[in-house]
C-alpha cells in the first residue's frame, strides 16, 4: 500500500509538472499551436511573446529541418508573409527556434508560420542569437524548462519591412525558467552583431518586464515569482557547454543597457 501511496505521489507530481503553464499575461491576439503559444501583436506584425516547454523529446527528436515559411491563418487579422523579407536584408528569424522542435513533422511545422517569425539582422541570427538558442537547448537537457522570447515592441518608432509593414526591432529577449532547480534568468541583446560573451547579456526578468510592459510569470506565487525574477545571476548558470565569444569588453552591452 506504501508503495502504491508512493507510486501516485510520483505520478501526481509527473502531471502536475508536464500540465503546468507559465505562459504571459499582455495585450494581443493569443494563438495556440501544438507546441508552443504566442501573442500576435498586429500594428507589429509579430508575436509580442512566444512561449513553450521545453523537454527532451523536442530537443531530441529527429524530424528533418524543412523551410516551409508560410503565413498563419489562425491569426485572425492575418499574420505577415515571408514576401515581406524579401530583399530586405533581413534574416526571417525564429523565435521558437527549429531546433527546439525536433519532436515531430507537425512541430517543426508550426515552428514556420510568421506568427514565429521576426526579422534580424544576419549577422545576429546566424551568431549570436544562434549560440544562446543552442545554449538554451544543453541547459534544457533531462529537465523541463519554459521558455518565452521576442522582438521588444516597446514603441511605434521602428524601421518597416515589406508590404505588411512589419516592424524590426532593436532588442531581443529571452526567459528560461526551470522549476526544477527553482531559477530563471533573462536576456536582452540588440539586433545586431553580438561581439561580447553571452553572459554579457544576461539581465533580470524584472528589467525585460520594465521595457516589454509584458508580465512574464504571474502564475507563480509571488513571493517566488519576485525573488526569481529580481535575480540575474550568472554563476547559478553553466555557460561553459558553448564557446562564448573571446572578447572581453563589455561596452556594447552597457551602451545597449543605457537605453533600456
Amino acid at each position: 500500500m506504501k508503495r502504491l501511496s508512493f507510486q501516485l505521489i510520483l505520478l501526481f507530481n509527473f502531471l502536475v509538472l508536464f500540465s503546468q503553464d507559465y505562459s504571459p499575461k499582455s495585450s494581443g491576439e493569443i494563438i495556440t499551436h501544438n507546441y508552443y503559444s504566442l501573442s500576435y501583436n498586429e500594428y507589429h506584425e509579430q508575436a509580442n511573446w512566444v512561449h513553450y516547454k521545453l523537454r527532451n523529446a523536442l530537443i531530441l527528436g529527429t524530424a528533418v529541418r524543412k523551410d516551409n515559411f508560410r503565413a498563419d491563418y489562425n491569426v485572425s487579422t492575418k499574420s505577415a508573409s515571408p514576401y515581406d523579407y524579401k530583399g530586405t536584408g533581413y534574416d526571417r528569424g525564429h523565435l521558437a527556434p527549429a531546433g527546439d522542435m525536433k519532436i515531430n513533422s507537425v512541430a517543426m511545422s508550426e515552428s514556420f508560420f510568421m506568427s514565429n517569425i521576426s526579422p534580424q539582422n544576419p549577422s545576429f541570427n546566424r551568431g549570436g542569437w544562434k549560440k544562446l538558442e543552442s545554449l538554451v537547448r544543453m541547459w534544457g537537457r533531462n529537465k523541463v524548462s519554459y521558455i518565452t522570447t521576442a522582438g521588444v515592441l516597446n514603441s511605434n518608432n521602428f524601421n518597416k519591412i515589406g508590404g505588411s509593414q512589419v516592424s524590426v526591432p532593436n532588442l531581443f529577449y529571452k526567459i528560461i525558467y526551470i522549476p526544477s532547480d527553482s531559477k530563471m534568468i533573462a536576456f536582452l541583446m540588440p539586433n545586431k552583431k553580438i561581439e561580447d560573451s553571452l553572459r554579457s547579456y544576461v539581465v533580470s526578468v524584472d528589467k525585460v518586464e520594465e521595457i516589454t510592459g509584458i508580465d512574464f510569470h504571474y502564475k507563480l506565487e509571488d513571493e517566488l515569482e519576485n525573488k526569481l525574477e529580481s535575480k540575474s545571476d550568472v554563476n547559478d548558470w553553466d555557460f561553459k557547454l558553448v564557446n562564448e565569444s573571446s572578447s572581453s569588453s563589455s561596452s556594447l552591452f552597457f551602451s545597449v543597457q543605457r537605453n533600456f
